[in-house]
């Protein structure tokens, strides 16, 4: 049983709902990420999507893209990432996805990117930009090293495509919960929940969803009928406004805190 499947089965036996922040690796530094990962654990984080800088997020918007950007001028590279993984590893066992783009990994070599991932204590990959009809290579590869191929579903996707990619699915399942790009707009928890509902009963995995969600009311009100939460332009702006402060840890452990306030008020 991989980490996540058993963090989550942990969770949906405590009758419970998963809270799954993500930041850019690299933003500001990677010594300030990993001391950011242990403080998102520390809130109550329960799996984290950490995202691989790229100088072209087109599924982003503007404060993830501003992250990416910060993050390469910084230094970051795929083995910085991995390395950051490797720090905490240390001393969590946290589950951790790796969230980005196809690019960098090919740039990489499939076959040492899921060899120097599993490595280094990853436990999933998330690509926004490799529809999973075009992904058997690197899935081959993922599978071979026991590192789950986390899979997209948007309010586009065709439900026989939906019913083909959730019985097919590892991990969980990221139910991105609006058209358009991260940080766009507010999350419509009603409007959403049917369609979760009907993913939830087609899939083997968890659901999660994401997209919008940045406060305690909206982790509540998606935790009411999704398994995971994702928060990620909220805590990434929280990032870039306090930067390298004293205050940016106490400020993440705060807001991180009061979202998974909200996730156990829905449970």
């Amino acid at each position: 049983m991989s980490r996540i499947e058993k963090k989550l089965e942990e969770i949906k036996k405590s009758g419970e709902k998963a809270l799954v922040p993500f930041l850019t690796a690299g933003d500001p530094d990677m010594a300030t990420t990993v001391a950011l990962i242990h403080t998102l654990v520390e809130a109550g984080a329960d799996i984290i999507e950490l995202g691989v800088p790229f100088s072209d997020p087109m599924a982003d918007g503007p404060t993830i893209q501003a992250a990416s950007e910060r993050a390469l001028e910084s230094g970051a590279t795929v083995a910085g990432v991995l390395d950051v993984v490797r720090q905490v590893r240390q001393n969590s066992n946290i589950p951790i996805v790796l969230m980005g783009y196809y690019n960098p990994v090919f740039r990489y070599g499939s076959k040492r990117f899921a060899e120097d991932a599993a490595a280094a204590g990853v436990d999933g990959l998330l690509l926004v930009d490799l529809p999973p009809e075009e992904a058997d290579e690197i899935h081959a590869d993922l599978r071979h090293n026991k590192v789950d191929l986390i899979t997209l579903l948007a309010p586009t996707t065709p439900d026989a495509r939906i019913e083909d990619l959730a019985a097919k699915a590892e991990g969980y399942l990221y139910y991105v919960s609006m058209t358009g790009v991260t940080g766009s707009q507010k999350v419509d928890a009603a409007a959403i929940e049917k369609a979760v509902c009907t993913i939830q009963e087609k899939s083997r995995v968890p659901v999660a969803v994401g997209f919008g969600i940045s406060t305690r009311a909206d982790a509540a009100a998606v935790g009411a009928f999704a398994d995971a939460v994702v928060v990620g332009s909220a805590l990434v702006k929280i990032i870039e406004t306090y930067g390298k402060s004293e205050e940016l840890l106490p400020r993440v452990r705060e807001f991180i805190s009061s979202l998974k306030e909200g996730v156990r008020s829905a449970a």
